[in-house]
This record gives structure tokens, sequence and C-alpha cells, in this order.
């Protein structure tokens, strides 16, 4: 038996794909835990999950203030947000507990997200074992090989953590030089050489992740069917997207899904169905399209089902993966500022009725399958431990 310690940000889309690999190992007979921030992550974990629960208070009111300010933030000054507001001050404020975990839990292999930059740290002033799970692949293509300055700041950014805790300033300090797991595909990345020995691309990790959220199953109609979310952080800051979407869709022979708070979307009309949450996994099987804001995990749990895309990217790596979907001809990009419906509307339409969407995203979907998904990314973990 080896002992497993997943870090993890408090986000959805970051804690996700740790779950089916956990159940792996966990059946095994292998010891897994995860350290984070309970009243954000512990409702996603399965039951009776060993968290090392980190001290919420400060947290809790970190990431409203974080969601609130991140609001309209765009482009480059999105970068500079997520280090400056993000990673620096989140990273601070994980460390002492992460530490202590792993001093008392001494794990064999330590799994740290990309965004968990604690973990990072603690694992190189520990010498302990680790790996890196990308849950995003718009990291690990080097977004900012075209914009040198930019990423010297970032760099910079980094270093200045590093130092604090008295280690050298190593470039790329969020990878890993023994095993990188990415929860994509080398085909959907669009770059199929090139990649050092330790990266492994898994596709998505979407098995053994039961979800008991409620769905009204019995109000599907026979119609074609829309599923449309901006994921957990991005849909406070929707209302005029919210708006395109029922303009555009009212009395349309389609059915629209949507997963977001019902007071964003007042009065929506019949063909609409919304729900603050609703089991994804289970039914992207059951819809013909999706539109989303381009979050990692919608993209890729869509794709896995052949299923095409409208993507409408806000910010972060979204604007990547919205460009890995129009790369692979999985879907269609329509801009998120200004939204009109019409766009949204004809775009939704194009990939319901061409067949070249749906076969490129089977396409995708065949690749990911292909790859391995939880299965690969818990057996890489084994041969670490």
């Amino acid at each position: 038996m080896k002992r497993f310690l997943f870090v993890v940000p408090p986000f959805t889309g970051h804690v996700n794909p740790t779950v089916s690999v956990a159940r792996l190992l966990d059946a095994k007979g292998h010891e897994v835990a995860w350290v984070g921030y309970e009243r954000a992550i512990g409702a996603l974990l399965p039951p009776k999950a060993k968290l090392f629960a980190l001290d919420d208070d400060p947290s809790i009111q970190a990431i409203a203030d974080l969601r609130q300010r991140g609001r309209g933030v765009r482009g480059i000054a999105s970068l500079q947000f997520f280090y400056q507001e993000f990673l620096l001050p989140f990273t601070r404020l994980m460390l002492p507990g992460v530490l202590d975990v792993v001093r008392s839990f001494r794990p064999d292999v330590l799994i740290v997200d990309q965004q968990a930059f604690a973990g990072t740290l603690v694992a190189r002033s520990t010498e302990s074992r680790w790996a890196t799970f990308c849950t995003t692949s718009a990291t690990v293509i080097d977004p900012l090989a075209g914009l040198p300055e930019v990423k010297k700041w970032t760099n910079e950014q980094v270093a200045v953590l590093e130092r604090e805790v008295g280690l050298e300033p190593c470039g790329q300090a969020d990878l890993s030089g023994e095993l990188v797991i990415v929860f994509s595909t080398q085909d959907f990345v669009g770059q199929t050489e090139g990649w050092p020995s330790s990266f492994h691309f898994v596709g998505p990790s979407i098995q053994c992740r039961p979800d008991p959220t409620p769905f009204p199953w019995e109000k599907l109609g026979k119609r074609p069917r829309v599923f449309a979310s901006l994921g957990t952080v991005s849909a406070e800051s929707g209302d005029h997207f919210y708006a395109a979407l029922v303009d555009a869709f009212k009395d349309r022979d389609v059915q629209v899904i949507v997963a977001a708070p019902p007071e964003r979307l007042p009065g929506a009309p019949a063909n609409f169905i919304v729900r603050e949450r609703v089991p994804q996994l289970a039914l992207l099987p059951q819809v013909d399209a999706v539109i989303s804001h381009g979050g990692h995990n919608t993209v890729c749990e869509t794709l896995a089902n052949g299923i095409p895309l409208v993507v409408v990217p806000i910010r972060d790596d979204q604007p990547i993966v919205a460009n890995q979907v129009v790369r692979a001809g999985a879907g269609v990009r329509v801009r998120f500022g200004r939204i009109a419906s019409r766009a949204l509307r004809d775009a939704t339409f194009e990939v319901l009725e061409k067949p070249c969407y749906r076969q490129a995203a089977d396409r995708i979907g065949r690749s990911f399958a292909a790859a391995g998904g939880a299965t690969a990314a818990a057996a890489l973990l084994e041969g670490m431990a």
C-alpha cells in the first residue's frame, strides 16, 4: 500500500479530475487523501474521502472577492490578475497547512494541480516525489511563447515565491520533472511532437465519478437538445449571455438546458430547463450540442461523447481551449463581449446541422478513449510509488 496526496486549488474544474483517479487508486488498496479548502471542495469529493482541511475562514472571503474583482478582466490583464490576485496570495495562504500535512501524512507521491503552487513548493523543499496534474491543456503549449516580456514577468512572479521558501528559481517550476499528466490528447492540443518524456496525455478523467444531482429527465423532449453552461466561476458574470441565449432560442424548435442560477434567467421560455446544478456527465450523452465558455473540463467531457460545441470564451485559458476546438473542427467560436443572439443562434444551428462538426468531435472523442483517462493516470502514479 502506498500513500497518495492530492493538492488542489479551490475550483471545481481542478478537483473533478482527481476524483476518478483517486477512486481507482483506493480500489487497489492505496491510501488516498486531499489537502484543500473544505467549503470549496468538500462536496466534490467521494463519500468518506480523507480531506486534510485548510483554514477555510480567510479563503472563503478571498475566493468571493476574487470572483467579484475578476469580472470584466480580459486578455493580458486577466493573466496579471491571476498571478497577483490568486497565485501569489493563495500560495502563501496554503503553504503552511500543506507543509504540515505532508510532514504528518508522509505521502509516497504528491499529486499537485498545476495551479496549486503551494504543493509544488512543498514537494521541492521537502524533496518529496511529485507529479503534476494539468487540468487544462492550455498551459502545456506555452501560450506566452510569442510574448517574451510577459513571460519574463510571469517567471519573476513565480521566482518571488520560490525564493521565499529558500528555493532557487528553476523555470517551469509548476511542472514536475518526473511525471506530468495532461488531461487531454496530442490530437486535441494540436501538437504531436516535441514533448518531454515526462509528459503523458491521458484524455479526460471522467470514469468512476457518480453524481447524485437530481434532474427532471422526464422533461427532455424529442426535439434537438442544447446544453449551455458558463461553469461555476463565470456564471455570475454572464447576465448578457443569458439574455442573448433566451432571445436566440425562444420559440425555436430546440430544447435548451441551462446550468445557471434560475434567477439569472427570469421568465425563461417553455423550451428551456434551467437548473443551478445538473448531473453533467449523465446529461451530456442526451444532448446534441453544447454551448460552453471553454472551460477545459466541460469541453473535454463534451468531446468525449462526440458532441460538437459552440465556444464562447471569457478569459484565462478559455480562448486557447476554444482555439483547440476550432482547430480540431469540432465547433464554432463566438465572441463573449457584446454577444449577439443571432450569432449565437447561427453558430448553434451550424454545429447541429452540419455533420462535419459531429464527425470531428467523434474523432477527438475516440482519441480520448484510446488515451485511457483516469485508468492510465492511476497506473502512471502507481509506477512512481
